[in-house]
């Protein structure tokens, strides 16, 4: 099984005009929903796990995801740090209260992949902690898939140049500037340490079970329907 690399992804890729974007849009969103009520009715559970760059357009495709389906059947979870009683246990116990129950999906805003991510690359994690971190991953999320949940991994690629455009834009609008800080900034000085900290975690936990997606994400257009057409995918198949 081949494993996806960041230098694969097509940053080109991009819709038209509105016009068709809007169309595909659409089209996948009724895909969702039908494949929601197939959840529901089937009592299946479904995780979406969705990583990427700051600024790579994460919540605009989840929100996509999520905006015509019944919002009583899915949970959105948006992953910060863990509070301090969190960080006095395991970090996936954090998750484990967070899966799905029959019927429903889960959405994670990133997830437990920042334990191979920001905190090894900020140093929070020694490093046998955070190499010992992908035999735990893989092995959490196969007793999930074995319990009958399907798991999609998402990781939004944007390249170096389109994640500032994106950060001067959130700095100069009002209504965003509350998406970008100090931790934007300082995660992009660090970006080949990422570079190669993401790399690592697509060969070490992309698996036949649970394999990751990845989606071109210089164009929002594209990212948005990329991804919900992934999710669709991977739900048919589970």
């Amino acid at each position: 099984m081949k494993t996806p690399r960041l230098a694969d992804v097509d940053l080109s890729l991009a819709f038209a005009d509105k016009e068709s974007y809007e169309k595909a849009l659409a089209a996948v969103q009724l895909r969702l929903l039908r494949l929601q009520i197939k959840t529901f009715d089937k009592k299946r559970r479904a995780i979406i796990v969705c990583e990427g760059r700051d600024a790579a357009g994460k919540g605009g495709a989840i929100r996509r995801m999520t905006e015509k389906i019944d919002p009583r059947g899915v949970q959105v979870w948006p992953i910060g740090p863990p509070h301090a009683d969190e960080q006095a246990r395991h970090y996936l116990f954090r998750f484990w209260e967070k899966v799905p129950g029959p019927g429903t999906w889960t959405i994670f805003d990133r997830s437990w992949y920042g334990r191979v991510l920001v905190e090894r690359v900020d140093r929070f994690a020694k490093k046998p902690e955070w190499q010992r971190a992908y035999g735990e991953i893989n092995a959490f999320e196969k007793m999930l898939s074995d319990d009958g949940v399907t798991i999609v991994k998402l990781f939004f690629h944007i390249s170096k140049k389109e994640q500032l455009v994106r950060f001067k834009e959130r700095q100069n609008n009002p209504y965003k500037k509350w998406k970008i800080g100090k931790d934007d900034w300082h995660n992009r000085k660090r970006w080949a340490a990422y570079d190669e900290a993401i790399d690592d975690m697509l060969r070490e936990t992309h698996t036949k079970d649970n394999p990751w997606r990845l989606v071109s994400a210089e164009h929002k257009w594209h990212a948005r329907v990329e991804a919900c057409e992934m999710v669709g995918d991977a739900l048919e198949k589970g």
